[in-house]
């Protein structure tokens, strides 16, 4: 799954670039709605995410495009790997800005754990 997002100013820190946390919101929001696609009428929430590291800063303007992949599917849990692209100004040439994986768990309507049922 593919989506895009462009930073705007009310996604800037001071210094100018995008804050760290929106990116975050950004990724838990596109690989939720894969999962809710993924495993239609299952409930899921956020566990983890891997080692988060900024290396490149995004800046006002940037078109970003997420691209959103299942790596592993457990009895209760699933994981994707997120890709955030953009072109670089000097370059134009599309380039991975920030890359993480994240999990989910599969939840009843009480919020305990529940195997989930592969469509």
């Amino acid at each position: 799954m593919e989506h895009y997002k462009i930073v705007l100013p009310a996604d800037l820190n001071d210094y100018g670039n995008l804050f760290g946390g929106t990116l975050l919101k950004w990724v838990d929001e596109i690989a939720y709605i894969r999962v809710s696609l993924d495993m239609p009428g299952q409930h899921f929430v956020t566990i983890g995410l891997d080692n988060v590291e900024f290396r490149h800063p995004i800046r006002e303007g940037q078109i970003l495009r997420f691209r959103c992949q299942q790596t592993r599917v457990g009895n209760t849990s699933i994981t994707y790997n997120v890709k955030v692209y953009g072109a670089r100004y000097e370059t134009e040439t599309e380039a991975v800005l920030f890359e993480n994986n994240i999990s989910f768990v599969c939840v009843d309507k009480d919020g305990k754990k529940t195997p989930i049922v592969k469509p």
